[in-house]
């Protein structure tokens, strides 16, 4: 058992250079530390990640100390205790970050993996969704793609050689850039992928050319305004229908084959429409469901997606993460596992997505703070190579 004798938490710089929470925790096994990431492009339905501000999370979090040493952890249900005394005292990145050290702390009581405390009988590895080229909200400069990310997805035999893949494209696709793109600078947005003014249609004709399965994050809320998508790149605006349509003629002339919030957060019946039409591609959810289980279940009666994105901070609970897994498996829902733009070296989310059995891990290519994690799943995977 794992028993808590104190608890602390500080801010630190994510891959932004933006504030975000390190907790770290002292037990009878150990000192722990982890740090939980933040958003850029948020749903307006997550749950907020402080409850005021850091600061004062962080002061809550030494206010309750007392009550964590009351506290013994053997399994990983005992999260629940946990989370029964900060229950609406901090906020979703603060609770994420100290489960994450106490999966730390008792991965080491029991010589366990993390995510071993999940499911000791794990063996699924996810394939990878790399962003190649960013756009929207991650990129911050004047002229650039509307859509928010263009994504690659191998299909290989091993992580890492889907890593190596990825990587090996990604460097391809600049030298195309810089053929097609005048402005082209060969910089890098927040989750380290490239910078340009091309649009999407652009993009994915350049992407085309290369044989991998391929994917857009639309992040589609991002641009919807009084029930229009305005694009400015060329600038223009769309009906919910004309989104559709336009959409359909990408789906089909690129072959795209993962399609990620292609419209506003709440358009449960466009996200339908367009799975109905596109049952063989992946539609995917992330604003749309933001990892909770109320939304998750509306999306399920209306049949709008097929696949959702997973990122535990938008919940900031373990437990609730497990319960959108287990809703999701039941439908068959893919489960695409997500970092955040603003990222830190943290690598637990590889853990946590191996064990809950996700069917794709989208984290990026390369960067320290995205490669952290590709690297743990890899040394994952070369462990119960070794073992077999």
């Amino acid at each position: 058992m794992v028993m808590i004798k104190r608890v602390s938490a500080k801010a630190i710089k994510d891959c932004r250079g933006e504030k975000t929470i390190s907790v770290t925790i002292e037990t009878n096994v150990g000192k722990f530390s982890a740090s939980s990431p933040s958003g850029t492009s948020t749903g307006k339905n997550e749950a907020k990640i402080y409850r005021k501000t850091l600061e004062e999370d962080i002061k809550t979090l030494k206010k309750f100390e007392d009550y964590f040493s009351e506290e013994i952890i053997e399994t990983f249900d005992d999260l629940r205790r946990i989370e029964d005394i900060v229950d609406k005292h901090v906020g979703a990145n603060t609770l994420l970050a100290l489960e994450y050290t106490v999966l730390k702390s008792l991965a080491k009581k029991n010589k366990k993996e993390i995510w071993e405390l999940i499911n000791f009988s794990a063996k699924k590895f996810p394939r990878l969704v790399g962003n190649s080229v960013g756009g929207g909200g991650h990129s911050r400069v004047d002229k650039k793609p509307d859509f928010q990310e263009f994504l690659l997805i191998p299909n290989l035999k091993s992580v890492k050689e889907n890593f190596e893949k990825n990587k090996k494209i990604k460097k391809e696709i600049e030298f195309s850039l810089k053929d097609k793109d005048k402005n082209f600078k060969s910089k890098k947005n927040y989750e380290n992928a490239w910078i340009t003014s091309l649009n999407e249609k652009e993009i994915l004709d350049i992407l085309k050319n290369f044989k991998i399965n391929l994917g857009v994050d639309i992040a589609a809320s991002g641009f919807f305004k009084r029930k229009n998508y305005l694009y400015q790149n060329p600038m223009l605006k769309r009906t919910a229908e004309e989104q559709f349509n336009y959409l359909c003629n990408l789906i089909e002339n690129f072959n795209i084959f993962y399609i990620e919030d292609p419209f506003g957060e709440e358009d449960f019946d466009s996200f339908a429409k367009l799975l109905k039409k596109f049952p063989d591609r992946l539609i995917v959810g992330d604003d749309l469901i933001v990892t909770n289980v109320k939304r998750l279940k509306k999306a399920i009666e209306k049949k709008s997606v097929n696949a959702i994105i997973v990122k535990p901070n938008q919940c900031g609970s373990l437990l609730e993460v497990r319960d959108v897994c287990k809703l999701a498996k039941e439908n068959n829902i893919k489960i695409v596992f997500s970092h955040r733009s603003g990222e830190t070296e943290e690598n637990i989310l590889a853990d946590i997505a191996f064990g809950f059995g996700a069917d794709f891990f989208k984290c990026g290519i390369n960067g320290k703070e995205r490669e952290a994690k590709l690297k743990r799943l890899i040394e994952i995977e070369e462990s119960l190579d070794s073992k077999s």
